[in-house]
């Protein structure tokens, strides 16, 4: 919503102020468009995989949808991950392993329907309880394992924020390339009468100005804006992590949780007492 919010403002300025003096006409320059979003396309179909290409092609609706995670989120994980550590706490990590062989037909889980929903959390969730019923015990191991993993998929996010953040670096330039094609298409009718000559100059010029542009008007923010949400929806799993070593190091449930809460952003985080409340309220796992 707010990057609809923002590129209608952009719009509305750039071309609202245009508008008041200029013709729109002298904007449209297919042949212009054609140099520069063929040759940003082009570059980026050669400069990326097809997993990132792929994944651009998917970006445009986390752009509208933003962050996935909301405080409810937060609230459930929480409560999810004080179950199952009570669990493994009162009947030992192998109580654990029928809700992790098959999390889809856990009852533990079904207790929880937003993070039973979410396929990845409940994967990341379940490999590491795995590895605790197989007789894993070392915290920092595991933790290193996990580091490994939650920057891998960060990379990988963020491979797909940098190919926007690429195609925004190169569209200028392409357009000072339509911009100079354009000069020299002038020079080449500079007998023509100054009406004509006028027309070949604004053309060129309206390389320049697309370039520019669409590249600081929507491509740039669009990597940030990608940049953020993926590094938004990261500390989901990263509090997993955090709640999973607590455990593994032999905290209370109580105290596991809490480390993971107070990794959480301020606006994400419940409060101590929130939490308190809820968890005394759980159904009790089997």
């Amino acid at each position: 919503m707010l990057f609809i919010v923002g590129s209608l403002v952009v719009l509305v300025s750039v071309f609202g102020a245009y508008g008041v003096h200029g013709s729109f006409g002298v904007l449209w320059q297919p042949l212009e468009f054609i140099i520069i979003f063929g040759g940003a396309i082009g570059a980026f179909v050669t400069g990326n995989p097809k997993s990132v290409i792929k994944g651009v092609m998917g970006s445009f609706k986390t752009l509208i949808k933003g962050p996935t995670y909301t405080r409810e989120h937060y609230e459930e994980l929480l409560g999810c991950l004080y179950s199952v550590f009570r669990l493994a706490k009162t009947k030992g990590d192998l109580a654990l392993e029928a809700h992790v062989e098959k999390p889809d037909e856990s009852t533990l889980f079904a207790n929880f329907p937003l993070f039973h929903a979410d396929h990845h959390a409940i994967e990341f969730l379940c490999d590491y309880l795995r590895l605790l019923t197989l007789g894993a015990s070392n915290p920092h191991e595991i933790e290193s394992v996990m580091d490994a993993e939650l920057e891998k998929h960060h990379e990988e996010l963020h491979a797909i924020s940098g190919a926007w953040q690429s195609m925004a670096d190169a569209t200028p330039a392409l357009g000072i390339v339509a911009a100079v094609l354009g000069v020299i298409v002038t020079m080449g009718s500079i007998t023509e009468p100054p009406e004509v000559l006028g027309n070949l100059i604004a053309a060129a010029l309206v390389g320049t100005f697309s370039g520019i542009f669409f590249a600081y008007g929507f491509m740039a923010p669009i990597a940030a804006s990608l940049t953020n949400t993926y590094s938004a929806d990261a500390a989901y799993l990263n509090c997993i992590k955090i709640a999973l070593v607590g455990h593994m190091q032999g905290y209370a449930p109580q105290v596991s949780v809490e480390f993971a809460r107070k990794t959480l952003a301020h606006g994400l985080r419940p409060t101590f007492a929130e939490v308190e409340e809820m968890v005394t309220n759980l159904p009790a796992a089997s």
